[in-house]
């Protein structure tokens, strides 16, 4: 019966993980397929249309952000997961910790560089080297260093943003007013309405491959570095609390029905309320950069963490509901295989978009995007069970282990008599 059990909480955590590995890729499709600027921000390669509007709305109020959110929070319980795991077989935790984090660091440099600028995997990296001193706290002290990352993090995107918000008004002191009109006019060159960038990121990204490592090899070369100082504060709050509902076995499926379906009807009416006005708060602006930049990045953020946390009980819900058994297994084997199916969503979307594959980069508009992501869903649930069945890991997973324990390990399951 106990082990009926831990079978039956592993496979809702994987089944959670694949149903967000899923979900990532409905937020990252249009950084795939679009300059950057229009990634946040639909107006920034011209009008928009009342269908790709719609399609933003609706990513901006329920996918945006909180697809990353969900996927980091389950990176933190999946690492404290295996540091048990460790402890239990009579490893050496910390050993077993910090090579999977060197590997993963390294895994995203490649992925960065190599296949996709838009990489998580080094930012989690980072943060992973952090998370091995958490592993022991309490579910409430894990929720209070939880909350003091995101407050900070918040706070300093929450500070730049009224800066420039204010050098919009011409409410700063003269002092420093002249610096934050420059800064403010390069973030509109960025991510206005009217980016000068948006072409210039067309021409790099129908390039060929060969121009294209060479831009984020000079270029972007620090750019992983950077994104991790400004976001690993952000991250690390949700990976913490990934670790704390995991503590509090809601991750792992053990809470009643009724505790799951208040969880996540609490969490969707503080935040969908919420994120709406900000929404209408872009649209009425004319999606200018100062509401773009304060609306995706600070005044929306402690609403998509709670419309994360509001996910993550809906899809436990229904995994444990509405989903079939078949269904279940297939969902829970994409999670299982959530690192091999991340990366090769980059692999084969940059192939479709960039100039060295269908060269699609920036010619499909937001709601047609969709579709690519429809077609690489049923690729992730059709492929990733039956190659567990018969192999141990996916092929990423496999490389990665081998890697983090410096030997070979066994790829093809043994046949049972």
């Amino acid at each position: 019966m106990e082990n009926h059990a831990a079978a039956t909480r592993y496979e809702s955590l994987d089944a959670i993980r694949g149903v967000a590995v899923m979900g990532i890729l409905a937020m990252n499709i249009a950084a795939f397929a679009m300059p950057f600027a229009a990634y946040a921000n639909p107006a920034a390669g011209g009008p928009v249309g009342t269908l790709n509007l719609a399609t933003w709305f609706f990513n901006f109020v329920l996918i945006d952000s909180k697809m990353r959110g969900m996927f980091s929070m389950l990176f933190g319980a999946s690492t404290l997961l295996v540091i048990q795991s460790a402890e239990a077989s009579g490893r050496s935790a910390a050993g077993v910790h910090y090579s999977r984090m060197v590997w993963l660091a390294i895994f995203g440099l490649v992925h960065f560089y190599f296949i996709w600028f838009g990489d998580i995997l080094f930012l989690y990296a980072m943060c992973g080297l952090l998370l091995f001193a958490f592993r022991n706290l309490s579910t409430r002290a894990l929720i209070r260093w939880a909350i003091g990352f995101l407050i900070v993090g918040i706070g300093l995107l929450a500070s730049g943003w009224l800066m420039f918000a204010l050098a919009e008004t011409g409410r700063l002191p003269a002092a420093i007013a002249e610096q934050m009109k420059s800064d403010l006019a390069d973030m509109n060159a960025e991510m206005g309405p009217a980016a000068t960038s948006y072409g210039k990121e067309v021409a790099i990204y129908l390039g060929s491959y060969a121009s294209i490592v060479a831009h984020k090899t000079s270029e972007e070369l620090t750019e992983p570095f950077v994104s991790t100082l400004m976001f690993l504060w952000e991250t690390m709050g949700l990976m913490l609390i990934g670790m704390a509902l995991f503590k509090s076995r809601m991750l792992t499926g053990e809470w009643g029905i009724a505790r799951y379906r208040t969880w996540a009807l609490r969490c969707f009416l503080v935040a969908i309320p919420s994120l709406v006005v900000l929404a209408f708060y872009q649209i009425d602006s004319g999606f200018s950069a100062v509401s773009v930049f304060g609306a995706s990045l600070s005044l929306s953020a402690p609403f998509d963490i709670v419309m994360t946390i509001g996910w993550a009980a809906l899809i436990m819900l229904l995994i444990k509901t509405a989903a079939s058994n078949a269904v279940r297994a297939r969902l829970a084997a994409t999670g299982r295989m959530a690192f091999t199916n991340y990366l090769t969503t980059s692999i084969v979307m940059t192939t479709i978009f960039y100039g060295y594959g269908l060269g699609l980069y920036g010619s499909v508009g937001r709601t047609a995007l969709y579709l690519f992501c429809f077609g690489m869903w049923a690729a992730m649930l059709f492929w990733s069970k039956p190659w567990l069945d018969r192999f141990n890991y996916g092929p990423f997973e496999w490389v990665w282990r081998s890697l983090s324990r410096a030997r070979i390990q066994p790829m093809r399951k043994a046949a049972v008599a």
